[in-house]
């Protein structure tokens, strides 16, 4: 092959590279669930690469890895999707596992290990793979494998590292609908068990006395003619069932939405909920007029949430609570001198407090060091779509490049 030959041949199969990167930034941006999606990578970075096989993979926590996309250049995976293998480590998943780095085996003839034997069982003889990092963590790898050894030109597992990039992305976006399904998942639940909640109290409480009321009076109504002193016992004691029934439903329906963050706003609704409380709390901080209904509803139940959990498992002698609008977002915080070490995944209380944060396009920060206390933190939008006006957030994404344009079927010596 001439120098002009090698030139143009290096030059299509960095087309085609381009090419394949375009195509997988795009699967990126579709709505592809992501078991679809991560195999139309592999296939992709396995063509335009001429390799026998592609694989992504997510790390577990016991030192095995999960295959979660492949393809093969025969048409099965060596390793289909949902397998589990081990991550040794010699492999080049093995040392990108400890480095966080694009790895390389040039020649798997003198590396030794249980995923090895599959790997040379398979024809896999070398591999470069780079790392998935999602969140500062190395989530997993990308690998492709040829069955001949040194059979990667120097620098390849650098340039497979721009096809990670994306995957990290799609990894990113899976996740980001993932806990979004979740979260709704939980807050239609959660709207389930309130319903149920509310049945029983209903039941048990009000209801209750409402009938005893009913029963006294039928009573007193049959004996007000010939037994006049009875029928006014009953009387008291209906009364006494009505005030009883009368004030456990205004007990219930300040839980549901209180009559006086309606009629008087944020400030007077905290002040009642501090003297109710059971244990001590200080407002330090409170908005000196009115919020929009949306915002001051949201914060005064993160708010009374929050108190709700410091009561119950704080074990804290008094609490802070304190609102502030600024830079055109409210900060509603809680803060107690309890036992700290709070656990958001651990229970429902402060997970529910998340989930009703985010769907207002809000923010929740928990600080808990064991023995120092928790601060609860929500910052919510003045300008979210509930209070009729735009929300404006940060922008979310990649910069987009011009990854080139359509090019020739991939060549053996793409990463030349």
């Amino acid at each position: 092959m001439t120098r002009s030959e090698s030139s143009l041949a290096r030059l299509e199969a960095l087309l085609a590279e381009q090419a394949a990167l375009r195509r997988v930034a795009t699967l990126v941006a579709s709505d592809l669930d992501a078991s679809r999606l991560f195999d139309g990578v592999c296939e992709e970075v396995g063509r335009v690469l001429s390799v026998e096989a592609a694989n992504i993979s997510r790390f577990e926590d016991d030192c095995t890895q999960t295959v979660v996309g492949a393809w093969g250049a025969g048409g099965a995976p060596f390793f289909p999707v949902d397998e589990r293998v081990p991550i040794d480590g010699e492999t080049v998943t093995g040392r990108l596992h400890r480095s966080g780095r694009p790895e390389r085996v040039d020649d798997y003839s003198g590396v030794r290990g249980e995923l090895v034997k599959l790997l040379r069982a398979q024809g896999i003889e070398s591999a470069v793979g780079a790392p998935i990092t999602v969140a500062g963590k190395t989530w997993g790898a990308i690998v492709v494998s040829r069955g001949r050894p040194r059979a990667f030109p120097q620098g390849a597992e650098h340039r497979l590292a721009d096809f990670a990039e994306l995957v990290t992305a799609a990894v990113a976006n899976v996740d980001a609908r993932e806990q979004l399904a979740a979260s709704r998942a939980r807050i239609v639940r959660a709207g389930y068990e309130e319903r149920r909640r509310l049945g029983r109290d209903l039941h048990d409480g009000a209801q209750q006395e409402l009938v005893g009321a009913v029963i006294s009076l039928k009573l007193a109504q049959r004996r007000l003619a010939r037994a006049p002193d009875e029928a006014g016992e009953l009387l008291d004691e209906a009364l006494e069932h009505m005030e009883t029934g009368i004030r456990e439903l205004r007990e219930l329906a300040a839980g549901i939405h209180p009559s006086v963050l309606t009629d008087r706003g944020l400030g007077a609704a905290l002040e009642a909920l501090a003297g109710r409380s059971p244990i001590p709390v200080e407002l330090t901080e409170v908005p000196p007029k009115r919020l929009p209904a949306p915002v001051e509803t949201s914060a005064y139940f993160v708010l009374a949430e929050a108190l709700t959990n410091a009561a119950k498992h704080a074990q804290c002698s008094h609490a802070n609570v304190g609102v502030r609008v600024e830079e055109g977002a409210v900060t509603v915080e809680v803060r107690d001198d309890g036992v700290g070490g709070a656990d958001p995944s651990a229970g429902s209380g402060l997970r529910g407090l998340a989930d009703r944060v985010s769907a207002l396009g809000g923010t929740l920060e928990i600080v808990s060091p064991a023995g120092l206390g928790t601060t609860v933190r929500a910052r919510l939008t003045l300008g979210s779509p509930e209070t009729g006006r735009r929300a404006v957030r940060p922008g979310q994404g990649t910069n987009a490049r011009d990854v080139g344009s359509p090019g020739p079927p991939g060549h053996d010596d793409v990463f030349a």
